[in-house]
């Protein structure tokens, strides 16, 4: 059966899931749906044999019904191969008393690697099926992982151009320098004076501009989005979460059927979403445990039902996570609305315009699946010091606030489930927290030359990403104020 997509703002026009992950954006500024959450239609005990290849194709084919077996697989098998420096992709590793899935293994060392290296055959197969004869202009907003994850994907695919805006002094400096030494005929990077939030709301208003979009078709060009609002994204992510559990079931960590918790630091609400999918999907998932840093804006939705992006905008050690407005959280607001349109467009409309809405008490009530925490800077910095002298292992900045969240939650709760952490980035890509939390002598050093020390020290060896950078020439120098973004866009492409 053919499993079609509508915008969260308009249920009356369907697209294909193709047409979803061209588009990334429905033209009204909703975000593209499934009309059900489709359910897994293999045992988990058929799961727990198969690889994570394996495991892909059968979560993916529930959701990418236009897509045929020979062409997914196709997709699958170029994404997830020899770019991840683990052969399992994913691997699971228990850490004191939960297990980290480890999503850092591919070419950026972030957990975007997983969706962003399939995305770029999800859509050049997409093109083909729709006869596409444009090229496809992929345009991103970065807080520091999408977008050299996605520069990596997209780079020299033919019939595309990526176009990239970072925060300037927004992001660490070994991102900056992943995404400003991206090799690529097709690659752009712009750093904005301005903060992620800015950065968002311009690509956005890009997407919406009708008269940009027919000056872009008249040259050649149409714009997509390899944000994690493109359902192409999202779907992907779904995998890994199927995969855990499985993976769990096999190593005799749980029993059949048994509930677990995961818990995910989110900012734009994207990776946590995917673990709600999933549990839709028949994982056994109790608690899906929300983990903000200081930015604690979904925190404190999760606590009141108001969300409310009108406060002081934090920049943190955890800068992936330093958002204030959530994209995705619009799938989940119009899953509880009943799948009420015209509800969602409300409530964007009151954000866009005031910043913040208020759900409703019914609406409230079907957030049970989800519990909020966050960390501040403090414990984030005990969580990795703490657990790197009790088992020696080394998380990064982001993984830290989920693990710190993770361990408040169970002790204030006295749920004493099995708990999933997401573990979505290489402690390499944040060295310089990473090493200050494990000691205060590292302060003062550089960063690169921390990384001997912490392949030392965690006896890890130093990821490719990382070395490729360190003598890696700078290849993009363009910047630009947030309100000029649109015509930076049109200058890159020539328009």
């Amino acid at each position: 059966m053919n499993l079609l997509y509508n915008s969260t703002r308009n249920t009356e026009k369907k697209v294909t899931a193709s047409e979803a992950v061209l588009k990334g954006l429905a033209e009204d500024g909703g975000l593209f749906v499934p009309e059900y959450i489709p359910k897994l239609d293999v045992t988990m005990d058929e799961l727990k044999t198969m690889s994570y290849q394996e495991t892909a194709y059968a979560v993916m084919k529930q959701f990418l019904t236009d897509y045929t077996e020979e062409e997914l697989k196709h997709c699958i098998s170029s994404a997830y191969d020899e770019k991840f420096d683990t052969e399992v992709i994913a691997p699971l590793v228990k850490v004191g008393d939960t297990y980290h899935l480890e999503l850092f293994h591919g070419a950026t060392i972030a957990f975007k690697d997983m969706a962003l290296s399939i995305l770029p055959h999800l859509m050049t197969t997409a093109a083909k099926k729709n006869h596409v004869t444009k090229d496809i202009v992929i345009l991103t907003a970065t807080s520091g992982d999408t977008g050299k994850a996605a520069l990596a994907g997209f780079a020299d695919v033919p019939g595309t151009k990526i176009i990239v805006f970072y925060p300037k002094g927004g992001v660490s400096r070994i991102q900056e320098l992943q995404m400003v030494t991206q090799k690529g005929g097709n690659t752009s990077v712009v750093a904005i004076h301005g903060n992620f939030d800015n950065a968002q709301n311009g690509v956005k208003a890009i997407f919406e501009d009708r008269e940009l979009e027919q000056e872009l078709a008249d040259k050649g060009y149409q714009f997509s989005s390899a944000n994690s609002i493109n359902i192409g994204r999202l779907v992907p992510q779904v995998v890994y979460y199927v995969y855990a559990y499985a993976k769990l079931l096999e190593n005799e960590e749980i029993a059949p059927g048994e509930e677990i918790n995961v818990t995910v630091p989110t900012g734009n609400f994207g990776n946590i979403l995917a673990a709600y999918y999933a549990k839709q999907m028949g994982v056994p998932i109790a608690k899906l445990i929300c983990a903000s840093n200081e930015n604690k804006v979904l925190f404190d939705f999760f606590q009141t039902g108001v969300y409310d992006r009108n406060r002081e905008f934090k920049l943190t050690s955890s800068p992936s996570m330093d958002i204030l407005i959530s994209s995705n959280l619009e799938r989940l607001i119009y899953t509880i609305a009943g799948q009420d349109a015209a509800k969602d467009a409300e409530l964007m409309t009151q954000l866009k315009e005031n910043g913040v809405y208020e759900i409703t008490d019914q609406m409230r009530e079907k957030l049970n699946d989800f519990a909020g925490g966050f960390a501040t800077e403090e414990e984030c910095s005990a969580a990795i010091r703490r657990t790197y002298e009790t088992t020696g292992y080394v998380m990064d900045t982001h993984t830290a606030v989920a693990a710190s969240v993770c361990a408040d939650y169970r002790r204030k709760s006295g749920d004493e489930k099995k708990c999933l952490v997401a573990s979505t980035a290489s402690p390499y890509k944040f060295i310089h927290s990473v090493m200050t939390a494990i000691d205060e002598k590292y302060a003062s050093a550089d960063e690169f030359q921390l990384i001997d020390e912490l392949s030392r020290i965690s006896q890890t060896d130093v990821p490719r990403a990382v070395e490729e950078i360190r003598s890696a020439p700078i290849r993009h120098h363009r910047e630009c104020d947030a309100d000029t973004m649109k015509d930076t866009v049109k200058e890159i492409l020539g328009v």
